[in-house]
This record gives C-alpha cells, structure tokens and sequence, in this order.
C-alpha cells in the first residue's frame, strides 16, 4: 500500500495538509488560521472564542433540517516527541509520514493523529457535498494536551448542539462513555550550587530507548519509566557508597511516559570500580524484569568531566524522594464488570535540573475525584517531607456515563448494523474534554471514539489504516441516522 491507496481518500488528504502544520500544545496559531481560512474558503460560519478554539457551522443536508444539531470535536494541538537522534523542529517543520503495511508511522517523531485524523475526518465531512447529515457544529479546542485549556476556557454557549461526538478515542469498536479526571504536581527543589569535594569520580549514567506511551492508556502495560529506573540506581548508589549529584534530566511532557533520561553524579575515587560493577548487576537486573515490554532498553555509563554539585542535603533528599514517590498503578476500579480499568494513577512524568533548581512534574489520574485528591495529596506530602515547593493545579473532571443516553444507543446501534459484531462501551483512564463539557454543558449527551492509534505521545506513534475507513463509515451511518426532535 502507498498513500496514494489510503482510504478514504478525503480523510487522508486533510490529514496529510494537517501534517504540514507546526501545532504544539500552546502554539497552535497556524493551525487556527488554516481553519479559519478553511472556513472561508467554503462559504461556512466560521467563529473563533477568546481562548483560541475554533467552530465551523454547516446547515443540513436537504430534508435533514428537523434532526437535532450535531457536534463534532477534536483538538487541534498535537505532542512533539521524536528520537533523541531526530533534528527536528516542531514549530517550523512539517510531519514525515509513510506508509509501513497497514499502518501510517512518522519518520522519527510522533505522527501527530493524536489528534490531527479526528481534525481531519471534521474537515472531510466540512468538504464533502455528498453525505447526508443534519445541523453541524465542527469544533476544533487548542491545547488539550498539555492541560485542556481550551476546552477549560470554552465559555458556555459556544456550542449549541444537542450531542456531541468526540473523535480523540484510539482503539476502533470501542466506543468511550465516561473518563478518568486528572491533576498535576510540580515539585521544585531550589539551590546555590557549590564546588565538588575533593576525591570524587565524576560519572554519567543514560537510558534510553524505552516505549514511553501514554500515562492513562499505557500506565497498566508494565512499561519501564526512565525516570524512576535512574532513580532506582542513583538511590542505590547513595546509600552504599554516598552520591553527590550534579544532573538529571528525564522526560518532558506530563501525559507521557518517559523514554530516556541522563544523571551526572560523582562518588568517591576509590569507589568507582564498585559503582561501574553495580551499574552491570543493576542493568541486567532491569532487563529482565522489563523483557517482555522493553526489548530495545540502551544502558550506558561513562566518565565525565567535573562540575559543580547540589548540596549534599538537597541532593540526598531529592534522590530520597524520587525513590518513594508512587508510580504506575495505585488502584484497579472496583466494579465488576469494570474490574480491568485503571482507577488511579500516577506518572513521575520528567525531571529537569538548571543552574540553580531541579523541577519535577508528576501527573495524578483517577475516575474517582476523592480518590484523586487523595493520590494527589500523596504525592505532595512525599515531596514536601524532602522539602521541595511543591505546587498542584486545579486539574479537569472526570466524565460520568450517562445510563440514559440517546446518542450511546444510536452509536451502538449502528455500529452492529454495519459491522454485524457489538461495540465494547467503556470507560477510559485517560483524560477526554467531555469532563470539562459536562460541567459547562449539563445536558449535553456525548461519546467518544476513533481509529485504532498505537504508540502515542511517543515517536512510536502509528496510525492503522483500515480503521479509519470503519470510524467514517460508522459517523456517517450516525448522522444519517439520529432521529428528527
């Protein structure tokens, strides 16, 4: 298959014009001004809120008026993470893709259908003048991956349909009717740098290589967190032999898993041939407790060149606390029939050491909003014990199943007409911006789901293709179908 073969074709030349647009979380301008022009260019109602998002209206198809209005939404914004090899600007390049058997992968980076292919089948329904469909509402929100800001910053009354589908959902033949609610933690330790002791070898310690992936969809799958693995040996290393640490630097993003990491560290001359001799044991002691998931982890330790240290107190405490601090799952949801469905998590998500601090970022996720707030206030108390500032947002809200909803029946139904198999209707422990819908819209009925994505939030990203043709065959199969007010 080549991407002239990719079906349905509309589908995928939007994306691939997508994928020609820098839109990282925050910087999504461009992006903005596409849709605008868009907009424009198609003679459609175009508007854009003070927060950034955009809503692109097209009337009903003849004989369609009396159905009720319909939205559509995705995020605009996308996660920029590529190999540590890749030279690659996210805001100035554009995405690389090919086509490799069924799936569509990006050369080095993520691919960024997280979430440009629900962007792309809006603007292929927006384009089409041959589908069946009552009133739209196309919404495209900014910045959802890096704190849902603008889903948070949508005003009440900027949308006004009666249901809404959300196209950010990565497994096709599921179908999403609640979500897991989530909170930040950034804990910061502050510091006047001082000159190493005497007598200290100076050592660097790097991972890399891991999967990553996402910290909802992906923290129940066993994957390595480079963060914590580093953290594991530099602890070791501090209480057998005494560490003074001078870097490290882990992750980036809060909502992915960390893939790689490097700590600078110094121990006393005369015992480096042990630290070298613990890095072996603790290497091989890794990789056989990941050698299921993480088949292609790179250890490595060398010398390095002398620099300035943290004080011994902050750098103990810190180590301290990295050890202690919770991550992966906490708790599996209790009922039954939901038993495997992560209830609460936590990510230690990245780590990065300046001149005068070292600022770590954790992401908390629980469908239970007490159980939240308790993970939460865990995670806070192990960083202030070690005496950090220690700093928590507001977070989003979980999304609540709602047992009477119209459009979760016509959405299942449909599914089995086409399909002649049912749709699993779930929940999912990642962060949707229907939790922040439903506080501003009460009563509006929602879903989500999409294209089967595999590898998100990591250069590992990869869309699979026949999917994407099942997810438009079944949208217009809704719209076709959702019945007159």
């Amino acid at each position: 298959m080549n991407k002239d073969e990719l079906r349905p074709a509309r589908v995928f030349e939007q994306f691939a014009r997508i994928n020609e647009i820098p839109r990282p979380s925050k910087h999504e301008e461009q992006m903005i001004d596409y849709l605008k022009g868009f907009g424009k260019s198609h003679g459609l109602e175009t508007i854009v809120d003070k927060t950034g998002n955009v809503l692109i209206r097209k009337p009903a198809t003849p004989g369609m008026e009396k159905r009720p209005t319909i939205i559509l939404q995705s995020h605009m914004d996308m996660v920029c993470e590529k190999l540590v090899d890749t030279e690659f600007d996210f805001e100035k390049d554009a995405i690389q893709t090919y086509v490799d058997g069924e799936w569509l992968k990006a050369k080095g980076t993520t691919l960024g259908a997280d979430d440009g292919i629900g962007c792309a089948i809006e603007l292929a329904i927006l384009d089409s003048d041959d589908i069946e469909h009552g009133p739209l509402e196309c919404v495209f929100t900014r910045d959802e991956e890096t704190g849902l800001t603008g889903a948070e910053g949508m005003e009440a009354g900027f949308m006004t349909g009666d249901m809404l589908i959300n196209l950010d959902s990565e497994d096709e033949g599921q179908i999403f009717v609640s979500c897991a609610g989530g909170r930040n933690t950034t804990a910061t330790f502050r510091f006047e740098r001082e000159d190493a002791p005497e007598g200290l070898f100076f050592m660097k310690a790097s991972l890399k290589g891991l999967i990553g992936g996402h910290s909802g969809d992906d923290i129940n799958k066993k994957r390595a967190n480079a963060l914590k693995t580093l953290a594991r040996f530099l602890y070791q290393t501090q209480e057998r032999y005494g560490l003074r640490l001078a870097s490290y630097n882990a992750g980036k993003l809060h909502n992915a898993i960390p893939r790689d990491g490097v700590a600078i560290f110094a121990v006393p001359f005369e015992k480096k041939e042990n630290v070298k001799a613990d890095w072996n044991v603790f290497v091989s002691e890794v990789e056989e407790e990941y050698h299921v998931t993480e088949k292609n982890m790179q250890f490595e330790m060398c010398s390095t060149d002398a620099e300035p240290v943290l004080p011994l107190s902050t750098s103990t405490k810190l180590i301290q606390a990295l050890q202690a601090v919770d991550n992966g799952v906490f708790a599996m949801c209790q009922d039954e029939e939901i038993a495997w469905l992560v209830e609460t998590s936590n990510n230690v998500a990245s780590i990065e050491t300046t001149e005068n601090q070292v600022k770590i970022v954790a992401s908390q996720r629980s469908n239970v909003m007490s159980a939240l707030d308790n993970q939460a206030a865990t995670i806070k108390a192990v960083f202030q014990l070690a005496g950090a500032e220690v700093v928590q947002g507001d977070g989003y809200p979980a999304w609540k199943m709602r047992a009477d909803s119209k459009l979760t029946a016509i959405t299942v139904e449909t599914y089995k007409k086409l399909f002649g198999k049912d749709p699993r209707v779930l929940g999912i422990h990642a962060g949707l911006e229907c939790g922040l819908f439903s506080e501003k819209y009460p009563n509006l009925d929602m879903v989500s789901f999409g294209p089967t994505l595999r590898g998100v939030h990591s250069p590992d990203e990869r869309l699979h293709i026949p999917t994407v043709q099942m997810v438009w065959d079944h949208l217009l199969a809704i719209l076709k179908s959702v019945p007159e007010q």
